[in-house]
């Protein structure tokens, strides 16, 4: 299978939601920082193949990729454009279920990114 392409959804601002997070999460907490970057390389890697424990479909295309650092449960929520392309549209430290409000968001930015992928594809 060939690698999926990772890419970051991008707000009509310039801003990535998804790489602010993990700016922050690495000044907060290094290893899980360091464990959610190995998540994204295995998403990476596996795209349509990986389940779980590691990533589930939520709901309307939202998957989740899930990290676990001692009790504290990371999720980085995308979707797929295409075959071959995952598209990480939000960040999170989840304590029970997904909330609705998160998860309308990301279906908010799956929207937008289908309608322009050019607009909302982060470039660094």
């Amino acid at each position: 299978m060939p690698e999926t392409e990772v890419l970051f959804y991008c707000d009509a601002n310039g801003s990535a939601p998804v790489l602010e997070w993990l700016d922050e999460l690495q000044r907060k907490d290094r290893r899980a920082f360091k464990k959610c970057e190995a998540s994204i390389k295995l998403l990476s890697m596996f795209g349509h193949e990986l389940r779980r424990p590691l990533a589930d479909l939520l709901d309307d295309g939202i998957y989740e990729l899930r990290t676990r650092v001692g009790r504290v449960n990371y999720r980085l929520l995308y979707f797929y454009h295409g075959s071959n392309v995952a598209v990480l549209a939000h960040g999170l430290t989840k304590e029970r279920a997904i909330p609705p409000t998160v998860l309308s968001q990301a279906m908010e930015r799956k929207k937008q990114f289908e309608s322009d992928p050019e607009k909302h594809t982060y470039q660094e």
